[in-house]
This record gives C-alpha cells, structure tokens and sequence, in this order.
C-alpha cells in the first residue's frame, strides 16, 4: 500500500483578497483577521485529494491534525493516520517544517502541501530533496516551479504518480520573495533552492518570468492603445503588472505595481484595493477591467490578484474584461492556453474561451483562455 504524506499550511492565502500580498508573519495574519480575511487553503486542497478518492483501498494517508490535513482527509473519505501535533491554536512555519520532518521518518511515497512559495521555502528547509513532493497552489504569490497549475492538477498528478503510471522526476526551483518589500511595491525574487516532483509539462506550472526591460517600447505602445479607447462614462479597475503600470504612467499617475488600483475620467479614485474595497466603490458602476498575465505561467487570475476575486469579477462582467499582453509575453507561452484559477471552478468554466488580447498600439490577437 503506498503511503501519502499530507500537509496542509491553513493560514496560506489568506492575505490575497485583502490586499496584504501573503500572509508571512504573526502581524500580518492578524491584519488579515481584522479584515475579515477568509481562509482557503482547506478548500484547495480538498479539490486535490477529491482526485485520488478512487485509490481509497490502495493508499493510506498519513497527515498532521486538524487543520493541517486531518480535516480535508476525512472529509474526503478517507481514514487518515494522524501523527504529531500544532503546538498553537495558529499554525507556524515550524508546525509545517516538523510536519515535513515527520513525514518523512515514516517513509512516506510522495508528500503534498498545499500553500505558497513560503510553505515551499519551509518544506525545503526541512527535507532538502530526501522525498519527491508536490505543492497544491493556495498562496498568495506563486513564483516557484513546485506547484501544479491547479489543485484538481495537483491531485490527478499525485494519482498518476502513486499508481506508477508516470514515474519520472525532476527538480524544480523554490523561490521566494520579501514580502516586505512587495507590499511596498518592490518585488525582490531569488531562488532558496530546489525540490523533486514528479513531473508531467501538462500538470506543472511555469515559473514567474519577469518583464526585460526590451518589452518597454511594447508596453508603451499597450498603454497608447488602452489609453485612446478609455471611456469616461466607465470605471476601470488596474490589475498588477508591468503592463498595467505603463497604461497608468501614461496617464500621469500613481500606481500600485503589485496591487489593484481603480481609475475614473482617468483620474486615481483607489489605489491598492482589496476586495472588499473593490466591491464598494464599484456597486452599481459601469466597469471594465484590465489584466495582463503573469510571464512565464500565463495566469490571468489567481496568481498575485487575488483581490479581483469571482464576486468582483462577476460584478464587472466577462464582456467586460480587457487582457493586456506583450508580444513576448505570449510568445514565451509556446502556444499553451492563458490560464484560470480564481478559486472558483464555474467561474472559471464561465470565463474560458477566447479573447481579444491587446498586444500593441491598435493590435491585436485572439488568444485561447482556459481553466487550467
């Protein structure tokens, strides 16, 4: 019978919605709690292990308490083995390196996490490369290459795996970045070091690949297109990137580069909205909404905006949504479909289909947009 290690980090995530850009830290989980943050990495991993309920009889799941797995195992079906304990009532990143520590005395097959680039960092200071592993994406930022592109992916993965059926491994890359600085608008990335997972292109996400400073000329060219169509009659909310950056320099103002700013008659109304925020400004308003996706993983959303959650999207509506992207930026995608993961699987089937992608001053290209 083979063995599958569980580990579920709770509090990953929690800060996206809110505006906070992760949860890293005792102070900043207790600011997402005053705004109300709610958790989600449960859920996530729930639609992982909902993949692997047909192999009930032929693997065991062994699993830290409660929130940690527990939870979701049972939950699934499944009669977990539940081993250690959470020293405090909010879960830290030693729970989830001495989970790590655990489950790999017992020997486990293959070990899924689920969480963010910090849950990966904490993995990988635990076990180094000594287990194959796999991450279930719940984190607010997802730069690292150890994640699948989605949770239903991250389970079907784990499933094929387990039953032998794909059996090669490699290594992929942990990154992480200052959450400090990014909640300033400063993004520091660097690579902590590698994991091995098994490994099927179909399955796996990208890595982040940032912007060279070539696509400027481009980008530019992007914001004159999006800039000579704005409408006054409309608001127009400003996701992350360096993309949207160019459109609100040109418009000669302030900006959130990593957060979701809200304009008007081409005048700043919001800067760095969480969802909340959002929902209030917007309520009753024509809107439109302008994405560019992450380079390198081709996510629209459900990577670092998170603010701009299914009920915001909902609000503004799928006509009304605008996708913004550098020639380079598609290109590197190698024909794979741009992608969605808004934690909301029906709004994701909803959403996907093809759009219209700015890609330069009066260009154009339709591009395919699917739900991972």
């Amino acid at each position: 019978m083979k063995k599958l290690g569980l580990i579920v980090n709770p509090i990953a995530g929690m800060g996206g919605r809110v505006g906070l850009k992760g949860t890293d830290g005792i102070d900043t989980l207790e600011k997402a709690k005053k705004l109300e943050a709610k958790p989600w990495a449960e859920k996530r991993a729930k639609e992982a292990i909902e993949e692997i309920e047909y192999l009930k009889s032929r693997i065991k799941i062994i699993t830290y308490p409660a929130p940690m797995g527990e939870n979701v195992a049972r939950n699934c079906g499944f009669l977990p083995e539940i081993i250690g304990n959470i020293e405090t009532e909010e879960t830290t990143a030693s729970d989830t390196k001495r989970a790590a520590k655990d489950l790999y005395k017992m020997g486990v097959d293959l070990l899924l996490f689920a969480g963010g680039d910090g849950t990966a960092r904490d993995i990988y200071d635990a076990i180094g490369e000594s287990l194959i592993v796999l991450g279930i994406p719940a984190g607010v930022k997802i730069h690292s290459g150890v994640y699948a592109s989605t949770p239903e992916r991250a389970g079907k993965l784990a499933s094929l795996y387990l039953e032998g059926k794909i059996k090669r491994v490699t290594v992929a890359e942990v990154m992480d970045i200052d959450e400090e600085k990014y909640r300033r608008g400063i993004l520091s990335t660097r690579l902590y070091g590698y994991l091995r997972i098994p490994f099927e292109k179909n399955y796996i996400q990208g890595l982040k690949a940032p912007s060279p400073i070539s696509e400027r000329y481009n980008q530019e060219a992007i914001a004159f297109e999006i800039i000579e169509n704005i409408s006054d009659d409309l608001f127009y909310i400003i996701g992350p990137g360096t993309t949207t950056r160019a459109v609100m320099e040109k418009l000669g103002l302030d900006y959130s580069l990593l957060g979701v700013d809200l304009i008007y008659k081409k005048k700043l109304i919001g800067k760095d909205l969480n969802e909340s925020e959002l929902l209030k400004k917007i309520k009753g308003k024509k809107v439109r909404l302008i994405v560019t996706p992450i380079g390198g993983q081709g996510y629209v959303f459900g990577r670092g905006n998170q603010q701009i959650s299914p009920e915001v999207i909902r609000s503004v509506g799928k006509e009304n949504i605008i996708i913004i992207a550098t020639k380079r930026k598609i290109e590197s995608l190698l024909g794979r479909s741009l992608l969605l993961d808004t934690g909301n699987k029906i709004l994701d089937r909803e959403l996907s289909g093809y759009y219209r992608i700015v890609t330069g001053y009066r260009e154009s290209i339709i591009y395919k947009v699917t739900s991972g």
